[in-house]
């Protein structure tokens, strides 16, 4: 991977991807999860948006790294990169929540031109209907989890980044 395009580092021009893909992943989700009737409408489509995030966190950090080889070392670009690296653990959370939800539904590629649910035939209504129930509840806990935790890792990220690349700028000594 190029370390600068036109000049800019990579690292600089593909956050914004991450920082916006992210966050709506996990409104995506987070809105999908407690709507079922969207959920099964749009199909597969957050989990497309998850994994979408999940493959831009490495690859913002590695760009991230690439520009601090070139940095001096510096107390505040080192802290934003523990934080970036805390990053991946919630993005596939978030993934593994958005598969978990698609699988639950029964959603399948055919799903968008009938969207009524997929059943298990020989199992009992019963305890499908249990199964769906644990793995529902299991599935919105882990899409709040991961989406909020995300969410926050990311304005986390974000303000540590700001403070290591503007620190100091506007400042005059007095003379």
């Amino acid at each position: 991977m190029p370390s600068t395009i036109f000049g800019l580092p990579v690292h600089i021009l593909i956050i914004h991807a991450t920082v916006v893909l992210v966050p709506l992943a996990a409104l995506l989700l987070l809105v999908v999860a407690f709507w079922p009737r969207l959920r099964r409408a749009l199909g597969p489509l957050p989990v497309l948006a998850a994994l979408g995030a999940l493959i831009l966190v490495p690859i913002t950090s590695h760009s991230g790294e690439q520009l601090r080889a070139r940095l001096p070392d510096n107390p505040l670009i080192a802290r934003h990169a523990e934080l970036g690296d805390g990053l991946l653990p919630w993005v596939a959370g978030l993934f593994v929540a958005a598969l978990l939800l698609l699988w639950n539904d029964g959603w399948r590629p055919t799903a968008w031109a009938s969207p009524g649910r997929v059943t298990g035939g020989a199992r009992s209504a019963h305890s499908a209907a249990r199964t769906t129930t644990w793995v529902t509840a299991l599935a919105l806990a882990l899409v709040l989890a991961t989406a909020v935790g995300s969410v926050v890792q990311v304005v986390r990220i974000g303000h540590s980044g700001a403070q290591a690349a503007w620190s100091g700028v506007g400042t005059t000594s007095a003379g």
